[in-house]
């Protein structure tokens, strides 16, 4: 991890660390507040941005636009199969997807190529209700 690495840099990645789906830095700061650290908003957000800019979060969109975020584990870089109602997240296998952007890169000559997958879908608790009715209610 690069940058100053400050008390309230820490908690954040502490905060996400505790987090096992995508949230939102209003989320994350809520979660940092309800937890007793002193932490404005415009911290958080600047903590995000370096963490995006050094590789230490995943960064998807949620349906409105705003950006969603997660800790990278160590082993790096991965694509995620999110719920469009709850939020929750799966990471799914994405070799072939990452062989694609290498080979776009060396065929087009293109250098520090970079690339946003997002899949999203329903999962089984959102996909039908116990009586096997389909829901699509969005609770995010």
């Amino acid at each position: 991890m690069g940058g100053r690495t400050t008390r309230q840099r820490k908690a954040v990645l502490s905060a996400l660390a505790g987090c096992q789906d995508f949230v939102s830095a209003q989320e994350l700061h809520a979660l940092l507040v309800a937890d007793a650290h002193k932490i404005g908003l415009t911290t958080v957000y600047r903590a995000l941005r370096d963490l995006e800019a050094e590789g230490g979060v995943d960064v998807v969109r949620d349906e409105a636009g705003g950006r969603l975020y997660r800790r990278r584990p160590a082993d790096g870089h991965r694509h995620y199969l999110i719920c469009r109602c709850c939020g929750s997240s799966r990471p799914v296998d994405s070799e072939v997807v990452e062989r694609w952007a290498d080979r776009i890169a060396a065929d087009t000559g293109f250098a520090a190529v970079q690339h946003t997958v997002e899949l999203t879908g329903l999962c089984t608790d959102c996909h039908t209700t116990e009586d096997g009715e389909d829901t699509a209610v969005m609770v995010r």
